[in-house]
């Protein structure tokens, strides 16, 4: 921005929408978020010359909401500089993404993996939808969970379809861009999704995983895996070891690799490459045995927040590490093709 350009009240907002947006994308502290989503809201509801007299009294931090990093945020972008805290985290980062990774990463057209604050995400809907919309998505599939997950505020199918009711008034107004039904359902002990039938044959995406009794013996979780691959409403078997690579970590589950990826070929479902920092998930021995039986894989991201939906571009690096093709990757399809590739398997 030019140096002495003066900004209006929801540009100052916008800059602190984005720095949350980037501290989301770095998995920074959620309170740190907060504070400038807050601050945003309190700044929006400014008017021009309200903002103006507390930018000259120096008095923003005496508004609830704004402290002494945010207050510095506001008088910068008011000022019509560019705030040090945003241009740190806007600078590029070191590492160098390998071309091919960053064209599978420009091949994507969605994200088949979100959460919002209808399960354990923290954003609204549509909140999500107009950051995956600002990325370049042309959709993303709105998949909280399901009723079991009672620690994550899992939907029941009443909520479920007052969900569904909802995205369809958003997609009215979000048009082209378009917010795909979608649910991430509890794979049960026995292997059955954890929601109506006829609901999920409803939806436009399933992805189905498991969350409880990751340390099941290796017999019993392969049959619970194959019985909920099998099922015609799967379409994505999502992070399937169940792993965490970070902080005390969590190992993998142990199932038969061969028999599950041989049943996702056979029954077309395709297999996640999560592209959460702490998930990574399937390992890459697992990746390239998925691909080396034919399967299909999504690179998702699972994300919760808005700036969680970047992470995408860790999928696509360890996925063309792993020999991925874009062909081979679901959400490289428009939405009317993946919603007709679901549809086929109902």
């Amino acid at each position: 921005m030019a140096e002495g350009q003066s900004l209006p009240s929801a540009e100052a907002a916008r800059v602190l929408d984005r720095i949350a947006f980037l501290l989301e994308r770095d998995a920074e502290p959620t309170y740190r978020v907060r504070a400038f989503r807050n601050a945003a809201a309190v700044v929006r509801g400014l008017d021009s010359g309200a903002l103006e007299h507390h930018v000259s009294a120096g008095t923003l931090i005496t508004l609830p909401g704004i402290g002494p990093v945010t207050a510095g945020v506001i008088a910068d972008a008011h000022a019509g500089r560019e705030p040090e805290y945003l241009s740190r985290l806007e600078a590029v980062e070191s590492k160098t993404v390998p071309e091919a990774a960053r064209a599978l990463r420009a091949a994507l057209r969605g994200d088949c993996h979100t959460h919002s604050d209808w399960s354990d995400g923290g954003s609204p809907i549509e909140e999500m939808a107009q950051a995956a919309r600002a990325l370049g998505h042309e959709y993303i599939v709105l998949t909280d969970h399901s009723p079991r997950l009672t620690i994550a505020h899992g939907l029941t199918e009443e909520r479920l379809r007052r969900q569904l009711e909802v995205v369809a008034t958003l997609n009215a107004t979000l048009a082209p861009f378009r917010i795909l039904t979608g649910i991430e359902v509890d794979i049960l002990d026995d292997g059955a999704l954890d929601q109506s039938p006829s609901l999920l044959a409803a939806l436009d995406l399933v992805v189905a995983s498991v969350h409880s009794k990751l340390r099941m013996p290796e017999p019993e979780m392969t049959r619970r895996m194959l019985a909920a691959i099998a099922n015609p409403n799967t379409d994505v078997l999502g992070h399937c070891t169940g792993r965490i690579v970070v902080g005390r970590g969590r190992p993998e589950s142990t199932f038969d690799h061969d028999a599950v990826f041989t049943a996702c070929r056979g029954y077309d479902v395709a297999v996640e490459v999560n592209s959460r920092p702490e998930r990574l998930d399937p390992p890459r021995r697992l990746l390239r045995s998925a691909l080396d039986s034919g399967c299909r894989i999504a690179i998702d991201t699972d994300a919760h927040a808005p700036g969680q939906l970047e992470w995408q571009m860790n999928g696509c690096v360890r996925a063309d590490e792993c020999g991925a093709v874009a062909q081979g990757v679901v959400n490289t399809m428009t939405a009317d093709g993946l919603t007709e590739w679901t549809g086929q398997k109902r």
